[in-house]
Parts: C-alpha cells; sequence; structure tokens
C-alpha cells in the first residue's frame, strides 16, 4: 500500500499528541480471544465481570510512560485512548490507566467502528494500533501510524525515552526502495550516489519526528531524557543522501546505523528502543525478539 498523500501542515501547535488503541497499551490477548471465539456479548460480560482487574502492560506501554513523564507546561504531550470498546466494556481499561497512574483523560470509544477517523480530530501526531486497517486508513490519510507487532521482550532503557527509525518508506519517501525494488541493487547505488546531494522526499514518519525534535530540543544536549536512532539496511556510499536530507530539514539524529542488510534487531536491542518503525514485516518480525516494534504498512513492500 502507498500512501496517497502526507498531510496538509496542521495549524501549528504547542504539544506532542499521541494517539493509541488499548490493545497497543495493554494486554488484552485473552479478551480479544475471547471475542473472536464466542463474540461480542461473551467478550462484553469478560470485561465487565473483570473490570477491576488490572490489565498487564503492553506493547506500547512503556513507550507511554516514559513520554507522559517528560510531560509538563514546557513540554505538554497528550495521550489519548482511541478503542473499538463501548465506554463499557471499556471501563476495565481506564481502571488500569488510573492503576499504573497514566495521566491519560481523552478517550473516544468507538463500539467496533474504526478508530481511525478520530486520529486527525484529536490532531495526533502518531498513531499505534493493533489494528492492521486503521494504520493503513490513517496512513493513507497523512498521519505517521503503525501497527503494534506482538513481542515478549522488554530491553528499553531504565529511564531515557529511546525511540528508533527505519529510513525508507517511514522517514523518507519510498523512492529510493523502489528503485532497489524494481531494477535491484546496483541500480539503486547509481541512483543514490547519482542523487547523493538531493534531498529525499518526506515519508509518513518526518512530521512526528520533528515534533518529537522540537520537544528534545527544549532540554539540555548533554544527559537528554530523549534519544533517536536511524537503523537502515543502507551502506555506504547511500548514507551520503541520507545525511544530506537530514541536514536540509534541520533534523538531528543521535545514532546511525548504516547495517548494509545485516539484521537490526541486535543493534536495536544494545540501543535499547522504546520502539522501533520500520515499513518491512520481515524486520519487524526480527526486531519484535529484541525490543517493542512497530510496522509502517507504507511504501512499495507493502503494496
Amino acid at each position: 500500500m502507498e500512501t496517497k498523500k502526507l498531510k496538509k501542515e496542521k495549524k501549528e501547535k504547542n504539544k506532542l499528541v499521541i494517539a493509541i488503541s488499548s490493545r497497543a497499551l495493554f494486554n488484552l490477548d485473552l479478551s480479544h480471544q475471547i471475542f473472536k471465539d464466542e463474540g461480542i456479548e461473551a467478550y462484553a460480560k469478560h470485561q465487565q465481570e473483570n473490570e477491576n482487574v488490572i490489565l498487564d502492560p503492553g506493547v506500547g506501554f512503556t513507550l507511554v510512560k516514559k513520554l507522559l513523564q517528560l510531560n509538563s507546561k514546557k513540554t505538554p504531550i497528550d495521550v489519548i485512548l482511541l478503542s473499538r470498546n463501548s465506554a463499557d466494556t471499556g471501563l476495565r481499561i481506564f481502571n488500569s490507566i488510573e492503576h499504573y497512574g497514566l495521566n491519560i483523560s481523552r478517550a473516544a470509544f468507538t463500539r467496533g467502528e474504526s478508530t481511525h477517523p478520530f486520529v486527525g480530530a484529536f490532531e495526533a501526531d502518531l498513531f499505534l494500533s493493533s489494528n492492521y486497517n486503521d494504520v493503513q486508513k490513517a496512513l493513507q490519510s497523512g498521519y505517521a501510524a503503525a501497527s503494534i507487532v506482538e513481542s515478549k521482550s522488554n530491553n528499553s532503557h531504565p529511564s531515557q525515552l529511546r525511540i528508533a527509525f527505519d529510513g525508507d518508506a517511514v522517514i523518507f519517501s519510498d523512492e529510493s526502495e523502489r528503485i532497489f525494488q524494481e531494477q535491484g541493487l546496483e541500480a539503486f547505488h547509481e541512483n543514490e550516489k547519482r542523487s547523493e546531494n538531493i534531498e529525499l522526499k518526506a515519508g509518513p514518519f518526518k512530521s512526528f519526528l520533528v515534533s518529537l525534535q522540537k520537544i528534545q530540543s527544549t532540554f539540555p544536549e548533554q544527559n537528554n531524557p530523549i534519544r533517536t536512532a536511524l537503523v537502515t539496511a543502507r551502506s555506504a556510499p547511500s548514507h551520503k543522501r541520507v545525511i544530506h536530507t537530514m541536514r536540509e530539514w534541520g533534523i538531528r539524529i543521535d545514532e546511525s546505523f548504516f547495517l548494509g542488510g545485516l539484521e537490526k534487531g541486535i543493534f536495536l536491542r544494545e540501543f535499547a528502543a522504546d520502539i522501533f518503525f520500520d515499513d518491512q514485516q520481515q524486520h519487524c518480525n526480527s526486531a519484535s525478539q529484541y525490543v517493542p516494534t512497530g510496522h509502517v504498512p507504507s511504501g512499495i513492500k507493502n503494496i
């Protein structure tokens, strides 16, 4: 699936907004299985009977917790819950939010309907969900969105918020990836060498990265509570165009890994990412063995 267009520039806002689904925030595997096997009535009954049973953290929990710890008047950060539950069955979710001390007060409960229209209504910079279709539709509308990949591993840094990104089809467009897929590695390198001083077009996560860096820049560079990384299959000489593009955009990435096709998971483990975003399912499956991961179904590899 190719993103039809990036969203129009939103009016300037002074806060970072993250929208997250209940299944991305908490582990609702058992409840979801009941819903699939026995239907909505059995699911609602289970949630009501267990509404005071606290849910375990999900894949996106640590990311949200660390973001909210940075929330202040100087660096306002808002986390929105978008759920396909009804408000009634969603009471257990809010009880769990209260238990963990998460400052989440805004929510939309759609009772089975798609949540993606409300990503724009809340002016979210990022949408995380376990529902692949909702994520696809949000991306098509021009918003940064990722489908949470099931992961039992969490090697995150104990205090610092760490977010890692793939490059092509995530931060950047898939223009170079298309050449690689359609014409091969040699044609890809020739194109990147020829275009090394031509900046890449924006991908679906550029706007989120810009918003994140605005928050990051309010803190001193030394001991900054946010750290970012680029983890890409690119290698020399194609790294030059990436560096040139970042300079033109005025974006600083703290750590960059040009892996030339090596497995990304081990490097992400050492970076201790709270989440990693990649457009290719095979990379996501590998990464999720080590760190929380979000699949970005964007670009030629997802058509």
